[in-house]
């Protein structure tokens, strides 16, 4: 009796089920940009509670000249998890942008 192909359907049969189990990606992008111009005021805008969806406000993105308003807008909600907005923050003389993240909620 030949085991090879009895072998190969079962390391065939078992590459979907090993990527079953795997841990979930934990990544996480990290944009940082310094700007010597301050940013304007954030904008008003009107919010709608949506169950099930977070608001991620907008923001004053630099487009390499100049200030350029990102209108917010609803992301779905992660269990768990509390959504950190983009912002600006002074370093120095300079501002410096960092992009809207999920963080582990504390209990």
């Amino acid at each position: 009796m030949n085991l090879r192909p009895l072998l190969l359907a079962a390391a065939i049969a078992a590459i979907p089920l090993a990527a079953l189990h795997s841990a979930p990606a934990q990544a996480r992008g990290y944009v940082s940009i310094n700007v010597g111009i301050a940013p304007p005021p954030p904008r008003y805008e009107r919010v709608v509670v949506r169950p099930g969806y977070v608001w991620a406000p907008g923001y004053w993105r630099w487009n390499g000249r100049r200030h350029v308003w990102i209108g917010g807008h609803y992301v779905p909600a992660r269990r768990g998890y509390a959504y950190v907005p983009a912002r600006w923050r002074p370093y120095g003389p300079h501002w410096r942008f960092h992009d809207g993240y999920w963080v582990v909620r504390r209990r």
